[in-house]
């Protein structure tokens, strides 16, 4: 079993940044894609960035690219979503995200969830 736990959410004003962190444990070794994801109210679930945990490419949604950078800490079984240039419309509960396969861009197939962490950006 794998277990994820979120941390790192907040309130900021529109154009600050945060950066969330999901630490992983238990069975590690078998986490090939990584991911987060958030729901605003009212709305359904969206991936937000994606990678490989063995290295390589990095996968972002239109709204975010440019502003938002996924990176892991291997050593530390750690992933982060670095947030910069924040918008109102990045309002949502984050969650991180994990599955054993696949590939790491489709959003579906995530199985392990951590518990959410809450972003909120004020104008």
């Amino acid at each position: 079993q794998v277990q994820l736990v979120e941390s790192g959410g907040g309130s900021v004003q529109t154009g600050g940044s945060l950066r969330l962190s999901c630490a992983s444990s238990g069975n590690t070794y078998s986490i090939y894609c990584m991911g987060w994801f958030r729901q605003a109210p009212g709305k359904e679930r969206e991936g937000v960035a994606s990678l490989y945990t063995a290295g390589g490419s990095t996968y972002y949604i239109d709204s975010v690219k440019g502003r938002f950078t996924i990176s892991p800490n291997n050593a530390k079984n750690t992933l982060y979503l670095q947030m910069n240039s924040l918008k109102p419309e990045d309002t949502a509960m984050y969650y991180c995200a994990a599955k054993a396969g696949g590939i790491c861009s489709t959003y579906r197939e995530y199985n392990i969830w951590g518990q959410g962490t809450q972003v909120t950006v004020s104008s």
